[in-house]
């Protein structure tokens, strides 16, 4: 949702309706901790989903909700891809809704309904023709919108973090089992060209047993989170209203998703605790006082989050990764994406570069790097990585994680990240803020597999057809 400006009121006010709607309290709970009967006990009732695979759908019926920023590009996305059909659109602002109608009717499609009321989306997820509930609000409604999906017999795909608190974790993994429906966090890096290569190449054993990963969102994203929705920023400057509130690292997932999955998180190993520091907050106040002047309400508004976090996370099996968040800092975008293993090591920012035995104390020099690349390249870039650029979304990597979503739908197979994955990689959101919170205590990081980690097989090298 982008565009419209609205009170911050409003935006407690669509939180809170988000929560409360499912009995989850209000807003001032967004960051709360695991609260008492939330235990790494499975309900009576519940199993795992650990692999689940359900009902093969020859025709994905989807409903898009949030057409702003991430839904509108989707829209266009999923409408290049066989076997999707969307038969409802649902944003507060009527005039996307319109325009996501225009692109399904310009695709030759029938036009989807229209949901523009505030809690729309619960009808939505109600309705009798959708399989797949693809969301792509602001944070605060991720959690709640899957939920109430799962509840009604839909799979969720949900835009990142999928939840900002521990309870909204565990409720993740908990409605996902008891109803056994599919809950993927849309974390569209893990479809990254180089990323991918890299999943490839650890598989083969290319960097040895990788001992250390980094990863990170380092994206400066003062301009944005100043502007009004209708000049293009966030709805209701609700990720401002974050920076405001709370100190950690709100966004992990971009760079923590592909390490987890090339480490083996959740299938073999699993997080097992972390620490957390934050630098002090300077730079969306001096933007501020730059932008507005000294004495405007926005240079005098106090701002929690540190400009940036470190986060450094140990395993069970005794690796170590670091993820870092900096969303005020002028300098280049960076993900990091560095993994080192016993036999070398390789990097992606600012430029890929791989280093092996027996000469590791130097970058592969461009013939030989191309070579490995061509080598390990993906099974899914080299079938639809042309279509992937010419489709867009980050460079392609967007459409290989939908177009991959929808192929695993058709084809009854369980998706290359599951709800266990979503709970893990977006808990250090909250988890991180309680280590800082406690001068970078060590904090643990709950089970959310319950057991199945021990037995499950790491993610493989998929192929589409």
């Amino acid at each position: 949702m982008k565009k419209h400006d609205n009170s911050r009121r409003e935006f407690l006010r669509l939180a809170a309706l988000g929560t409360a709607a499912l009995g989850l309290g209000t807003t001032g709970k967004l960051f709360a901790g695991k609260p008492e009967g939330y235990a790494e006990i499975r309900p009576s009732g519940n199993k795992s989903v650990m692999d689940l695979a359900c009902e093969p759908l020859e025709t994905v019926r989807i409903a898009v909700i949030g057409l702003g920023m991430r839904g509108e590009d989707a829209v266009r996305r999923l409408l290049q891809i066989e076997g999707v059909k969307i038969n409802a659109v649902c944003d507060l602002v009527p005039a996307f809704v319109q325009e996501a109608n225009n692109k399904i009717t310009k695709a030759g499609h029938k036009p989807a309904a229209e949901y523009t009321g505030e809690t729309d989306w619960m009808k939505v997820c109600e309705r009798d023709d959708i399989d797949l509930v693809y969301n792509c609000t602001p944070w605060y409604l991720h959690t709640p919108i899957a939920i109430h999906a799962m509840k009604h017999g839909k799979h969720a795909a949900l835009e990142v973090p999928a939840a900002m608190t521990m309870e909204e974790c565990w409720q993740l993994v908990d409605t996902a089992e008891a109803t056994q429906r599919h809950c993927m966090m849309l974390e569209n890096c893990c479809y990254d060209f180089f990323e991918l290569a890299t999943l490839n190449m650890a598989r083969n054993d290319v960097f040895g047993e990788i001992l250390h990963a980094e990863g990170a969102y380092i994206h400066d994203l003062r301009s944005l989170k100043f502007l009004k929705q209708n000049e293009g920023g966030y709805y209701n400057f609700w990720r401002l209203e974050y920076s405001k509130k709370h100190n950690g690292n709100l966004y992990p997932t971009h760079g923590l998703g592909p390490i987890a999955q090339i480490m083996g998180i959740n299938r073999s190993d699993r997080f097992d605790y972390l620490t957390s520091m934050s630098t002090k907050q300077a730079g969306l106040s001096l933007y501020a006082e730059d932008k507005f002047g000294a004495g405007s309400p926005e240079a005098l508004a106090e701002y929690k989050l540190g400009d940036m976090n470190t986060t450094l996370i140990r395993t069970v099996n005794g690796r170590t990764l670091m993820v870092q968040h900096d969303t005020t800092s002028p300098r280049p975008y960076d993900r990091l994406h560095l993994i080192s293993g016993t036999k070398g090591m390789a990097r992606k920012w600012p430029r890929p570069a791989i280093a092996l035995e027996p000469n590791a104390h130097q970058f592969l020099k461009p013939e030989a790097y191309d070579q490995l690349i061509a080598q390990y390249e993906h099974p899914l870039v080299k079938q639809i990585g042309e279509k992937a650029k010419k489709v867009g979304g980050h460079g392609g990597m967007d459409f290989i994680m939908d177009y991959r979503l929808i192929y695993c739908l058709r084809n009854g197979l369980p998706l290359d990240q599951d709800v266990y994955d979503a709970a893990a990689w977006s808990c250090i959101v909250p988890l991180s803020e309680q280590s800082v919170n406690q001068r970078s205590g060590s904090v643990d990081i709950p089970d959310f597999t319950r057991g199945a980690w021990k037995t499950a097989r790491p993610w493989p090298v998929v192929t589409v057809e």
